[in-house]
C-alpha cells in the first residue's frame, strides 16, 4: 500500500546489466500466470487496491490504452500470482520505454493486494519478473520508476539488485526529485 502521509517524489531506479539475479522462492499456496485477454479486469482491482488508481475504470482505461494494443506481448510480459482458489492477486508488467531513439527494459506497475502483503510475493514477483525480463530482453540494464509513497517496495527492488539513480530523461523522466527524494527516503530505508 502507498504511504500517502509522506511527501510524493519521483524515483528512478536502475539495475546493471551483469549482476547477480537473486532467488526469492513463491510461497506454497500461490503460482504464476501469465495474462490472458479478460485479466485486465484483475490488473485494475489489484492497482486500485493499492491505491495507484483511485477507481478501477481509470486503471482499466489505462491498461486499455497503454497496453491491449499490444496483446500479444501482454501475454509473455503481463505477470500474475494467484492464491490457491484462482484469486489473482500481485501483479507486475515487463515492458519497456525509450530514452530518446534508445529501448530499454523496464519493471512496470509492481503491485500486491494490501491482505497479501508481506509473505514473501513481492520479492517473489520482482525475482520471476526479472528472470522472464532476462530471457525475453537478454542481459542489460533495467529500469524502472517508483515514488517516494512506496519506499517499502523500493526495500523490495535493492535486495533485487537496483540502485536509485540521478540520470535525467530516463524513459521521458525528468528525475528532477532525487535529491528531494534521497534526503525523505534516508528515513525509511
Amino acid at each position: 500500500m502507498l504511504d500517502k502521509t509522506i511527501p510524493y517524489y519521483h524515483v528512478l531506479m536502475k539495475r546493471e546489466e551483469g549482476k547477480t539475479l537473486s532467488k526469492f522462492v513463491l510461497p506454497a499456496q500461490f503460482k504464476f500466470t501469465l495474462f490472458k485477454p479478460g485479466d485486465e479486469k484483475e490488473w485494475a482491482e489489484i492497482e486500485t487496491s493499492v491505491a495507484e488508481f483511485n477507481r478501477a475504470v481509470d486503471a482499466l482505461v489505462y491498461f486499455q490504452n497503454d497496453y491491449l494494443p499490444y496483446i500479444k506481448e501482454l501475454e509473455r510480459r503481463c505477470l500474475f500470482i494467484e492464491n490457491n482458489e484462482g484469486l489473482k492477486v500481485a501483479t507486475l508488467t515487463i515492458w519497456w520505454c525509450y530514452t530518446g531513439v534508445r529501448r530499454d527494459p523496464w519493471i512496470h506497475w509492481v503491485a500486491v493486494r494490501p491482505e497479501y502483503q508481506g509473505l514473501g510475493l513481492g520479492k517473489a514477483l520482482v525475482y520471476e519478473g526479472l528472470r522472464r525480463l532476462l530471457e525475453i530482453e537478454g542481459d542489460g540494464n533495467v529500469y524502472l520508476h517508483t515514488q517516494t509513497w512506496s519506499y517499502k517496495a523500493i526495500g523490495i527492488y535493492k535486495k533485487s539488485g537496483f540502485e536509485i539513480t540521478q540520470e535525467k530523461g530516463l524513459g521521458g523522466f525528468q528525475n528532477c526529485d532525487y535529491h528531494k527524494a534521497m534526503e525523505l527516503l534516508k528515513k525509511y530505508l
